[in-house]
């Protein structure tokens, strides 16, 4: 479905990004992973349109998206969750949602088709879907609800998940796993997962991109990766026994 070759950010002399290539079948959940300033969140944003690449290509169902602005790429069928939820804090959750369904995709929706699919999300993500529920009421936890059902309700067939575990607890990153699993099972969505807390996506993805200083160091299944002597030296450290 995604395949990415080569690509390449060059920050005025800065290589965030060097040469990544991996890809992405239809159905799947990869696992995008890596310590901080390992080129996570670049390569996300490269492929979601919010940076032209330097080099590469970034082609999704045949069609290339390399450097094409970021409603493109939604519009093509790449949803996008942000790492830190900035929703609009003036209007309800359901309007919060039914904003992204739409401008998420060229055609136009009617009033009542874009309310409707907004309500759908937020059903699958847990979220009230009452005009008076507001989004001053919401936790760190419901604000990642919202995020995945703002770019659930832009129709997607590829999910961008940035970092859906940041700011919860335990319990609330075993549900956020879950529901990234439901997504998948109950809407046929292929996602690719950026996260930092290795110990809840291990558990999830079907298969682990790991990048370091830019660069890919290894891919493969979750227990293969664990066991990856340069994945443990870079990243995992004492936890790869747990995750093996």
């Amino acid at each position: 479905m995604l395949s990415v070759q080569g690509l390449t950010k060059d920050f005025d002399g800065f290589l965030a990004v060097k040469n990544v290539s991996f890809e992405v079948a239809e159905g799947e959940i990869l696992g995008l992973i890596g310590p901080n300033g390992s080129g996570k969140s670049t390569t996300f944003n490269l492929i979601a349109g919010s940076l032209r690449p330097t080099a590469g290509s970034v082609r999704f169902l045949d069609r290339e998206l390399a450097g094409l602005p970021a409603y493109r790429v939604a519009h093509a069928g790449i949803g996008r969750t942000y790492q830190i939820p900035r929703p609009f804090k003036k209007i309800s959750i359901v309007e919060n949602v039914a904003l992204a369904a739409f401008y998420g995709k060229p055609e136009a929706l009617d009033r009542s088709r874009a309310y409707g699919l907004a309500r759908e999300c937020l059903n699958l993500v847990g979220l009230p879907t009452e005009e008076s529920a507001r989004v001053e009421g919401l936790g760190a936890a419901g604000l990642k609800k919202l995020e995945l059902a703002r770019a659930l309700a832009t129709q997607p067939k590829l999910l961008l998940a940035d970092e859906s575990l940041g700011g919860l607890d335990h319990s609330e990153m075993d549900q956020a796993a879950d529901m990234l699993s439901a997504i998948r099972s109950q809407r046929g969505v292929t996602i690719v997962w950026v996260e930092h807390i290795m110990g809840v996506l291990m558990r999830v993805v079907d298969r682990c991109v790991v990048l370091d200083h830019g660069e890919v160091i290894a891919q493969g299944k979750p227990a293969e990766v664990a066991r990856d002597p340069k994945v443990i030296e870079v990243y995992l450290g004492t936890d790869a026994d747990a995750l093996a």
